[in-house]
């Protein structure tokens, strides 16, 4: 089951140097085969992109997005673009320019609709209670969408321990993703 890390500027920083160093301890420590930059109130987005993907180009095999801005991800060589739940429109033109694309998702048909408009991935949330994100879908909603929809399904939303992990591995979800498990 794969591991997608989601970082957090509350478990980061803004500042570069550090930001580098913490980044490389988590990826060492945790080993993900996705990670995301995530950081919603940066003002220096940009920067610390570079900075990420200068820090998950040393790892082999990582797999690093950029959040919402699939200029950007193709700019720095990003992987691909994680869009959010009202970017549907733009998983075309990040297709066209060559990245790999997740969406998240909250609703069988939004996973359904994502797939047809050809994105790689979908974030299922929130799976587990997580704060302040609505109501949690639970494991046996997620088995049901694991097995009516083809595009690969990262769980997502309060994973925080082993035995979420591992029910969410037993749903046979193509992987989980998380900020607050890597923290």
């Amino acid at each position: 089951m794969k591991k997608y890390l989601i970082t957090s500027p509350e478990f980061y920083t803004q500042e570069s140097e550090t930001f580098a160093e913490k980044l490389s301890l988590q990826i060492q420590k945790h080993q993900p085969d996705f990670i995301l930059y995530r950081d919603k109130e940066n003002e220096n987005y940009a920067a610390l992109a570079k900075t990420f993907l200068d820090v998950c180009h040393k790892y082999e095999g990582l797999k690093a997005f950029i959040h919402q801005d699939f200029l950007l991800a193709k700019e720095l060589g990003a992987t691909g673009v994680h869009l959010n739940s009202t970017q549907f429109e733009k998983i075309a033109e990040a297709k066209e320019l060559g990245l790999e694309v997740i969406v998240s998702t909250h609703t069988h048909d939004e996973v359904k609709e994502v797939q047809g408009l050809g994105a790689d991935y979908v974030t299922y949330s929130p799976i587990f209670p997580s704060p302040n994100k609505g109501i949690p879908k639970g494991i046996e909603d997620l088995k049901l969408i694991v097995k009516s929809a083809n595009i690969k399904i990262f769980a997502l939303g309060g994973i925080v321990d082993k035995a979420q992990i591992k029910a969410v591995e037993d749903a046979k979800a193509f992987g989980f993703a998380s900020i607050r498990y890597f923290f």
